[in-house]
């Protein structure tokens, strides 16, 4: 008797939390940072990445200054690019403005729900594809990883907007290629679309790091 019990005091524990993990068929980011869910703010719907921690795909940049890019551009809601986004089934997908610092690009786009229906981002991608590839293949398509997000809106209520900051790697795109940035509705089909031309990234602001410290 003392021997089972012996044992089974070394045996049996207590269960360890467990760690729920969500998978995506196309995750917004590849890396993610465990501490990033430490340091919660008050959006939740959003990549919350460390701020103090500096990353091999952000380079030179300080993941503070970058985060604070982000938060400006956000803040100061220009529209600078008037001529980019899509309008389909009462949603509407702007591209407002490109920008670039350093090795770094910075995407400013907004999501208008003018209908009663709330609109659930599924996922967005980034892809470089040919002009004239009318059927597009995952051989025929470069896929661009956003490295960080502000205030990435997952809903749109009825009659609201949502306006999110991507950073991602400074990139060309090359002759009789565009840019395509996709936006899928979770269990819907109200998927919206607009395409950035070279041109457009040549254009992109200059962010004057003064001005966000």
């Amino acid at each position: 008797g003392r021997l089972w019990e012996t044992y089974h005091r070394k045996v049996v524990r207590r269960p360890s939390p467990s760690l729920h993990v969500k998978y995506a068929d196309e995750p917004l980011m590849l890396n993610v940072e465990m501490k990033d869910f430490i340091h919660d703010g008050s959006a939740v719907n959003r990549p919350n990445n460390a701020q103090e921690i500096y990353l091999k795909e952000l380079g030179s940049e300080s993941p503070m200054l970058v985060h604070l890019i982000m938060k400006s551009l956000h803040k100061e809601n220009k529209r600078k690019v008037k001529h980019i986004g899509c309008k389909r089934f009462g949603i509407q997908y702007l591209l407002k403005g490109i920008y670039v610092h350093n090795d770094l690009l910075y995407l400013h786009t907004e999501v208008k729900n003018r209908s009663n229906v709330p609109f659930d981002v599924d996922y967005i991608t980034f892809k470089i594809v040919d002009k004239k590839v009318a059927k597009r293949t995952a051989i025929q398509e470069q896929v661009l990883f956003p490295l960080r997000a502000y205030n990435y809106a997952v809903r749109i209520a009825g009659k609201q907007s949502e306006r999110t900051v991507f950073c991602l790697p400074k990139f060309t795109i090359p002759d009789g290629k565009q840019l395509v940035v996709e936006m899928n509705e979770k269990d819907g089909g109200r998927h919206q679309t607009f395409v950035v031309e070279n041109g457009d990234l040549v254009q992109a602001e200059t962010i004057n790091e003064l001005r966000v410290r």
